[in-house]
């Protein structure tokens, strides 16, 4: 990912370096409704060389697709003709000045909210309630002038950027949140104004002169919480990722010729040699140089086993060293850990946008002209048929209706949900690369999983030890291991494992030969010993009959054997396979349980591949053996068109090309470069119990989705007609239905702005719940 920094451009836009083609990320500050999300996103898409335009509302930030060299001066200057501003974007993540900048900016707000406040509470006591005795001792006049006193600093000091909002929407023709608050309170200041300074000329025009100055600080106070709360509520959605940073140690250990020095964890290179001592957590990614111990990889991976490390084992960053103390050298640092990645991947699918997210910006985008439009079409109807004082009912409908109407919800429905669900995703191991990928996994009915490394561990692993009469296992498995101690064929390390795992002795041999594709002959101890297949053990003098019905049964059941023989005596056989992974049948049972067909597809024989779709629970008529990777291409596709919405789970190469034509690609984590960047979802756990929980997790998103959205659109249907006065055609004095305990039907502005603000605040509420996904 490209990063640029615009910040400076307006000073020195010559000298600004043109961003090549590839993905560019800018920060928008000024945003807070849908509808600003479509202006910039249109500003930004007309700039030359900008091919998509993707921009994130919760995060205050645009992804753009460069179709090739973009001037940053030509962004910025976009992105100010439209009303907002840029800042620099230097990381994935949000950087310490971002971090000071959206502080600056919590703490203005909650400056002007106070004083708002402050000052509005005199106001709203002397408006509401300044006829009951002892105010009333004060004279009307100066009351009035109190109010107007107290109001003006709200007005145009705590609200300016609502008033500013005016002047932008005249000079720029730019109609959002802003303008409907601002010409609202302006309104009710203005009229409160010309009442209190103008008292004699307003009774002359047969008008009473009421004020409102009540209603215009109330609704900048109330708009100024909702905002507040707002912006706490967006900051909550992005602790999963603070969590995940907080993984990394601030320091590390570094080996050098003279001893140890503890340097910054910026500070390390790839190549570095690091002590990491029990207690700590590993600094970055490597692989163990010296020493054992244990590590605690349940916060990155979820694994709740700890996981044995010595020499030669890759150790990730993050993960929390229990026991021993070792070295390991490092790999991967900086962005190129993994935990970073994971970072990256997690913000990527934060600023993508989904279908239904397009939705509600294509509705926003004209949802402030129709308001405005609304508001003034309520004033004129109440000024022709409303009933006295007309003047006052007509410009307290319009008031209201430009209050109550709140494109906000309607901007944060879908990012809130998002940024909490993947979030909440990148806790659980689960990584989703866009929000497209959350739609395309709500709709999957057919999942694919690939066999080796995915079902199953990857690895051969001995499961059967069949013994001749008077031989026992460890014997067995003793002289199989020392026949195969100098072989590097994968079944001779799953022997040797087997032999480690309990603690037998191998021996070393005197003599060793092998032949390729049949077996190995040893010379240990004085015993001349044999391993492989029946003809490679007959021709070494062993016979293989007596075991023939034990063999039939294991090769059936999938497994590769061998048989061991020692001075021409078959001492029995040896079985190995790459074993299922566990929990993986529970993975099957869970995953037919949510409604869905599970498929496996294998490039082995057809005899494993049914051995191995058995022990999972998968039906045979759902089994593709001994295809190429393109073959899997084939079967996917061949799903699709039978009318199915594929998902495939692979891990290795050769997955890649099935994992791209899928609807939905899942990727574990284990495995390959290629294959996570071929996926739309990666798998951080090597755990299958991870797919139904990414599937789960998806579905629940996008219920949160819908939910918001619907609310949002009914808040909007039912709230502005009732602001314009529509209940007052049924609830008039006199009407089909007459006063209900003394409401007319007309509502409040007061009333109006206080349901708008918490209209907001409930949608991002609403999205916390994925907080809680388990």
């Amino acid at each position: 990912m490209t990063f640029v920094s615009v910040t400076r451009l307006k000073r020195a836009p010559a000298a600004a370096q043109p961003a090549p083609a590839g993905t560019l990320d800018l920060r928008i500050v000024g945003m807070h409704c849908a509808a600003c999300v479509t202006r910039v996103e249109s500003a930004l898409g007309s700039v030359p060389g900008v091919s998509q335009a993707t921009v994130n509302l919760a995060t205050e930030r645009a992804h753009l697709v460069l179709e090739g060299p973009v001037a940053a001066a030509a962004l910025a200057s976009a992105v100010r003709a439209a009303g907002y501003e840029t800042r620099a974007v230097t990381s994935a993540i949000a950087d310490d000045t971002e971090q000071s900048e959206r502080a600056a900016e919590l703490a203005a707000v909650r400056r002007r909210f106070f004083t708002a406040a402050v000052l509005g509470a005199p106001v709203v006591v002397l408006g509401m309630f300044g006829m009951l005795p002892p105010l009333r001792r004060i004279p009307m006049e100066t009351q009035n002038m109190i109010q107007l006193a107290l109001a003006t600093p709200v007005q145009f000091w705590a609200g300016w950027r609502f008033v500013r909002a005016i002047g932008r929407a005249l000079t720029r023709r730019i109609a959002d949140m802003d303008l409907l608050i601002g010409v609202g309170t302006l309104s009710a200041y203005l009229f409160s104004a010309a009442a209190t300074l103008l008292p004699a000329a307003f009774r002359r025009a047969g008008i009473e002169p009421q004020t409102y100055f009540d209603t215009a600080v109330t609704i900048v106070v109330l708009i100024l919480l909702g905002r507040l709360l707002e912006s706490r509520a967006r900051a909550g959605t992005s602790q999963a990722m603070r969590r995940l940073l907080d993984l990394r140690p601030r320091t590390a250990n570094r080996v050098t010729t003279g001893g140890v020095e503890t340097v910054p964890l910026d500070r390390v290179m790839p190549d570095d040699v690091l002590l990491v001592k029990p207690g700590e957590r590993v600094p970055v990614d490597g692989v163990v140089t010296e020493g054992r111990s244990t590590l605690d990889r349940s916060m990155l991976t979820g694994e709740s086993i700890p996981v044995e490390t010595g020499p030669g084992d890759a150790v990730t960053g993050a993960t929390l060293n229990l026991t021993g103390a070792f070295r390991m050298r490092a790999s991967k640092v900086g962005a190129a850990s993994m935990l970073m990645q994971i970072v990256r991947l997690v913000q990527e699918a934060q600023a993508s946008k989904a279908r239904v997210a397009r939705l509600a910006d294509r509705i926003a985008a004209v949802f402030v002209p129709v308001v405005i439009a609304i508001a003034v079409t309520a004033f004129v109807l109440w000024m022709l048929f409303g009933p006295e004082p007309r003047l006052a009912h007509a410009l307290l409908a319009a008031v209201a209706v430009l209050i109550i109407a709140c494109p906000c919800s309607l901007g944060l429905a879908t990012p809130t949900a998002l940024i909490v669900g993947t979030g909440r995703g990148a806790e659980l191991g689960v990584l989703l690369r866009s929000a497209q990928a959350l739609e395309s996994a709500e709709s999957i009915d057919v999942i694919v999983f690939d066999k080796t490394g995915t079902l199953t561990r990857g690895r051969p692993e001995v499961t059967d030890l069949v013994c001749a009469a008077g031989v026992d296992e460890s014997r067995l498995l003793s002289l199989a291991a020392t026949a195969e101690s100098h072989s590097e064929h994968p079944l001779a390390g799953a022997i040797l494992r087997a032999a480690a795992a309990r603690a037998i002795a191998v021996a070393t041999p005197d003599d060793f030969s092998a032949v390729p594709g049949q077996g190995v002959v040893a010379v240990a101890g004085g015993q001349v010993l044999a391993l492989g297949t029946p003809s490679f053990l007959r021709a070494q003098g062993a016979d293989p009959a007596p075991f023939e019905d034990a063999r039939a049964r294991l090769e059936h059941a999938g497994r590769s054997v061998v048989g061991v023989a020692s001075n021409g005596v078959l001492l029995g056989l040896v079985a190995v396979a790459d074993t299922l992974k566990p929990g993986a049948a529970a993975t099957v049972r869970t995953l037919e349980a949510l409604g869905l067909e599970v498929w496996m597809i294998t490039g082995d024989n057809r005899g494993t591949a049914l051995a191995v779709a058995r022990e999972a629970g998968i039906a045979e008529s759902r089994v593709v053996a001994e295809v190429l990777p393109l073959g899997k291409v084939d079967a996917v596709r061949a799903l699709a068109e039978a009318g199915k919405r594929v998902a495939m789970v692979g891990d290795g190469l050769n997955d890649a090309p099935a994992l791209a034509a899928a609807s939905l690609g899942i990727a574990m984590g284990c495995g390959t470069d290629v294959a996570m960047e071929a996926s739309d979802v990666t798998l951080v756990s090597p755990e299958l119990a991870a797919v139904p929980v990414a599937l789960r997790l998806a579905r629940r998103t996008m219920t949160v989705i819908r939910q918001n959205l619907f609310w949002a659109f009914v808040y909007n249907a039912l709230g502005i007609p009732v602001a314009a006065g529509l209940l007052y055609v049924f609830l008039r004095p006199g009407g089909p239905v007459g006063p209900v305990a003394g409401w007319q039907g007309t509502l409040h502005p007061m009333l109006a702005s206080l349901a708008m603000a918490m209209s907001s605040v409930s949608v991002v509420t609403s999205s916390l719940r994925l907080r809680r996904f388990r």
